[in-house]
């Protein structure tokens, strides 16, 4: 005779047992990334939600101060990192990135991207770009500069604010921009810059909220910041200043980390990064371009951001062989 109670017992105990299996069989994919992309009202509460419902995993978003900064994180940490991905380097710090040797190739067939250049990086997949650009209140400012020479131009109490190049890839992207456009003479605009920087922040959302504050009268940002305001405020007071000798370029990438246990799921996810799905996350949440067309298009909000033509982008080795002495430069003139 079968004892119900022993049975009872028996299935508890089993059930029990089950129970540590199952949330192994659950992996955890991690992705180390910057504060504004992690955000509530970042791309990252989208992705996680969409990229769970088809992974059968956990996605861990983890924000850090600025994309470097979770480089600089994946570094300190070695081999016993969590991270499987670091997404939010850029084309002016991918170089920096494969220096490491932390990074694995990410072995995928990409679709046809729509960005400013030709790509077939093996280890970093582009998920969005844009141009680098001061933003301004129009309600404020009836005529924006359309050069530097026209910002230096201006009374001294005329402020602006700017990122970090050495933690900040929009920091990073100003340096870069006086370097293409002025070559050898660009310490000569830092040092006409010097006057007008309020401050100088560690990254961007920092300086952002001090311009939104009235602390600042122009922000280093981006040509589609102002769709923000206009698509998800109705509010078209803030604009990018053209600047007619045009705007560098800035694409960011995702990479995966080689010591990773969760390569094939590091792979799915980068996948799932560049897919219309996931592209329709990125354009009203992280207001830049997709790399790839998004269900739904594109708001027509965007229609109306500034054309960067000419669109400048410096050689990756350029860069990489010159970032520390071009920063030192800039520095040399703030201090």
């Amino acid at each position: 005779m079968v004892d119900p109670i022993k049975t009872s017992l028996c299935a508890l105990v089993v059930g029990a047992l089950a129970l540590p299996a199952t949330a192994q069989d659950t992996p955890t994919l991690t992705v180390y990334t910057y504060d504004a992309f992690a955000a509530d009202w970042g791309p990252g509460p989208q992705l996680k939600a969409g990229f769970e419902e088809q992974c059968g995993c956990t996605l861990d978003i983890v924000a850090t101060d600025s994309s470097i900064g979770s480089l600089r994180r994946a570094q300190l940490e070695g081999d016993s990192t969590k991270a499987d991905i670091i997404l939010g380097l850029d084309t002016a710090t991918i170089g920096e990135g494969m220096a490491t040797g932390l990074f694995a190739e990410h072995g995928l067939d990409l679709p046809d991207l729509d960005i400013p250049l030709d790509w077939s990086d093996p280890v970093f997949v582009p998920f969005d770009y844009g141009y680098f650009a001061f933003v301004y209140d129009a309600q404020e400012l009836s005529t924006p500069p359309s050069s530097f020479e026209e910002l230096i131009a201006l009374p001294d109490d005329f402020k602006i604010v700017i990122q970090d190049p050495r933690a900040s890839t929009p920091g990073l992207g100003l340096v870069l921009w006086i370097k293409a456009l002025y070559g050898d003479d660009a310490l000569s605009v830092w040092e006409g810059l010097a006057p007008h920087i309020l401050t100088v922040t560690n990254g961007w959302s920092e300086s952002y909220d001090l311009f939104l504050a009235g602390e600042a009268d122009m922000v280093l940002s981006y040509t589609t910041s102002p769709a923000y305001h206009v698509v998800a405020e109705g509010e078209d007071r803030y604009r990018a200043a053209k600047f007619d000798a045009g705007h560098y370029t800035q694409i960011e990438v995702a990479g995966i980390l080689a010591s990773s246990p969760h390569q094939d799921l590091a792979q799915q996810f980068l996948a799932y990064l560049v897919s219309p799905a996931a592209q329709a996350a990125i354009p009203e949440t992280n207001w830049m371009y997709p790399v790839t067309e998004p269900e739904g298009g594109l708001d027509e909000g965007f229609d109306a951001m500034i054309d960067p033509d000419p669109a400048l982008l410096l050689d990756a080795d350029t860069v990489t062989a010159n970032t520390r002495a071009w920063i030192d430069e800039a520095f040399s003139a703030l201090r």
